[in-house]
């Protein structure tokens, strides 16, 4: 009744700055396992089982975000949005 929405983004693994730069957490992982950071990048997508095959970008979280706040979403409640490539698989 007072115009709020409840809905959830959840997203996978963003090819954002905690995995893209080298001194980053996608730095460390890559040192620890003993290969080279644009290696693990390139693998990861295979490696968690990435569906589209690439890491999602952060503009396409914002996007999301951006459209769920609109009012063409206005009728979208209560609705939890995965945005992972399609990593989480459905039987």
């Amino acid at each position: 009744p007072r115009g709020v929405r409840v809905n959830t983004v959840s997203p996978g693994t963003v090819a954002s700055r905690l995995w893209t730069d080298p001194d980053g957490y996608g730095g460390k992982v890559a040192a620890a396992h003993g290969v080279g950071h644009s290696d693990l990048l390139a693998g990861l997508p295979g490696q968690v089982g990435i569906a589209s095959g690439r890491l999602t970008q952060p503009e396409e979280v914002a996007d999301l975000v951006a459209f769920l706040l609109s009012d063409r979403a206005s009728n979208i409640h209560g609705a939890d949005h995965v945005i992972d490539g399609g990593t989480l698989k459905a039987a």
